[in-house]
């Protein structure tokens, strides 16, 4: 189990990082397998990226890239794909993409079908948040009061409506 002592310096820079960074979009591809989901997403080269809080152990897979990766403010370790690793409870990280990057994670998940691959981008979207109840573990930034993942969503969903 990860001890995160560090939780309100993540915070902050999550703030300042929603104050005055562009935002960033990872394509994340949802995909299904009989007990088990599985979360592909992309990062491209420059990004600063935070991940939500972790509740179970799982594998991942960076199997494209590099990227430097700080678990609860330690020290930064460079990861170099092909590289294969374990996801602790309570982790939560902070990740610089050095390079254009895949990073992979697996999660048991036991009512997982395989069937749920071919549902719309909507009931898929449905399901994954189903699966993130079960799988992360709720987070409020102690500056904004809020879940500072939903305030970055509005604010790149905004930057695209702009860009169109």
């Amino acid at each position: 189990m990860i001890i995160r002592e560090n939780d309100d310096r993540l915070d902050e820079l999550e703030v300042a990082m929603l104050e005055n960074c562009e935002p960033v979009h990872c394509l994340t591809t949802h995909m299904f397998t009989d007990g088990m989901y599985i979360r592909e997403i992309f990062m491209p080269a420059g990004s600063l990226i935070t991940s939500k809080v972790h509740k179970t152990e799982h594998p991942y897979i960076v199997s494209y890239g590099k990227v430097a990766v700080s678990i609860d403010g330690d020290d930064w370790d460079e990861i170099t794909a092909p590289y294969t690793g374990i996801t602790k409870p309570g982790t939560r990280r902070v990740l610089y993409i050095l390079e254009d990057c895949i990073w992979t994670t697996f999660h048991r998940v036991n009512d997982m079908k395989s069937e749920y691959n071919y549902l719309n981008d909507d009931e898929k979207e449905n399901i994954v948040k189903e699966i993130e109840e079960k799988i992360l573990e709720p987070h409020v930034n102690y500056l904004t009061g809020t879940d500072i993942k939903q305030e970055y969503l509005k604010v790149l969903e905004e930057t695209k409506k702009i860009e169109l």
